[in-house]
């Protein structure tokens, strides 16, 4: 199965700042974004549905126990960090074909260039030093379970895309944001003028609307969970500015019941 070419694919490891990237250019050039961390539960339901057995086990563990003890290996499995790879190509490919999607995320591994799943010119992946990486998911405040698996995560797509060669932008902090989204715009050039894009302004704030909409989705099922603690609407969480200008990068720290009933606007944006 291979990667629409309606997609185009920011892979990395948490921590890389996939999601700021990709959400820059979906915002300038009028593209759909995918977060495939919005879509972490479904993919889990799934591995359930599938009869996975790192899915089962996980399901069976209280959150402590999924952090706490595990080797190395047990965390990676337990993550389906592998099994998922073919679930994000599947929505993908569910989506429609215009606009063009900007997909982010870390489930993709790199050797699908070389098996043909991604096109060299439609994928790059993000590589973190580990230094950057740490200092990243400590400015997040990311526990120490979770910042263990992220680690992991990070040494393997190291690997594997050293292997096969892909595309790569190693991010270390020499570049700021600006520049690491032209870096990535440039060697996505070909494809974002070949389109389609959204030209209009009520088309791209129909697409901010829709990414929102999927990181309420994201939070509302991950506490709807049996042994999830709290009310998801009152969860807050950054979500983009819907003002649809081209030339905006605004960000919003709202609760997640507001941002559900109305669009997120930064101040002064309308």
């Amino acid at each position: 199965m291979t990667l629409p070419r309606h997609a185009l694919w920011v892979g990395g490891a948490p921590g890389a700042g996939k999601t700021t990237v990709a959400t820059r250019i979906a915002r300038r050039h009028g593209l759909r974004w995918y977060g495939a961390d919005t879509k972490t539960w479904a993919h889990r339901d799934r591995a359930l549905a599938e009869g996975s057995p790192a899915a089962l086990r996980w399901e069976t563990m209280t959150p402590a126990q999924r952090w706490e003890g595990l080797a190395p290996d047990e965390l990676l499995e337990l993550s389906l960090h592998t099994e998922r790879g073919p679930m994000v190509i599947d929505d993908l490919r569910r989506l429609p074909t215009s606009p063009l999607v900007i997909a982010e995320g870390s489930p993709l591994s790199p050797a699908g260039v070389c098996l043909g799943v991604a096109e060299r010119s439609r994928a790059v992946w993000l590589l973190p030093t580990p230094e950057f990486q740490r200092a990243q998911l400590e400015e997040r405040e990311v526990p120490r379970g979770p910042r263990a698996l992220y680690l992991l995560i990070a040494a393997q797509i190291q690997r594997e895309a050293t292997k096969h060669a892909v595309p790569i932008l190693t991010v270390d902090g020499s570049r700021d944001v600006d520049e690491t989204v032209a870096a990535v715009e440039s060697l996505f050039a070909e494809a974002l003028v070949e389109g389609p894009r959204a030209e209009t302004l009520a088309e791209r704030r129909a697409l901010l609307r829709e990414a929102n909409r999927a990181i309420v989705s994201q939070v509302r099922e991950g506490r709807s969970r049996p042994w999830a603690d709290g009310d998801a609407d009152v969860a807050i969480r950054e979500f983009l500015c819907e003002c649809g200008d081209r030339a905006c990068a605004a960000s919003i720290w709202l609760a997640v019941g507001a941002v559900f009933a109305s669009p997120a606007l930064a101040p002064g944006h309308g």
